[in-house]
């Protein structure tokens, strides 16, 4: 799998953690590199996973909060702010989340590799119920406020 990393400065401590597990995994990775402002990382993110260029990605801040919410604003991302493996491996899992937000200023290394090994290797699940809730938040995404989720609950 193709992943792209980003950071911010608060995140820099995570940029070399994150990418080196992805490596040691097999995967390839697209080093976005860091930047001062994390709507600007979030954005390259935004454009590389939307080109196809990527299938997911990992972006990092000082909580991991602020790049969240800026790249979850993008078509096609589900960015979460992730600090411990059962979320990361469920978030992909049930949510289809492609980019793992985590904070430099919240989480160590190690915490970080274990994050990232267990957001890699999760795969996203075709269990009816969890296509059923995806196409919802779909709707949220391109119907806002305007969206109709009633139906099959």
């Amino acid at each position: 799998m193709i992943f792209a990393v980003g950071v911010d400065h608060a995140g820099a401590p995570l940029h070399d953690v994150a990418t080196s597990t992805l490596i040691e995994l097999g995967h390839e990775v697209i080093d976005l590199g860091q930047c001062d402002d994390y709507p600007d990382m979030a954005l390259e993110m935004g454009k590389v996973i939307d080109s196809g260029d990527a299938e997911r990605g990992i972006l990092a801040c000082g909580s991991g909060a602020g790049i969240a919410v800026a790249a979850s604003k993008l078509p096609g991302i589900r960015a979460q702010t992730i600090h411990d493996t059962y979320t990361a491996h469920q978030a992909v899992e049930h949510d289809a989340v492609n980019v793992l937000c985590i904070g430099g200023r919240v989480i160590g290394s190690e915490v970080a590799r274990e994050l990232v090994r267990t957001f890699a290797q999760a795969q996203v699940s075709d269990e009816p119920r969890h296509l059923r809730r995806r196409a919802k938040v779909e709707l949220l995404e391109f119907e806002g406020l305007d969206a109709n989720l009633e139906g099959d609950s």
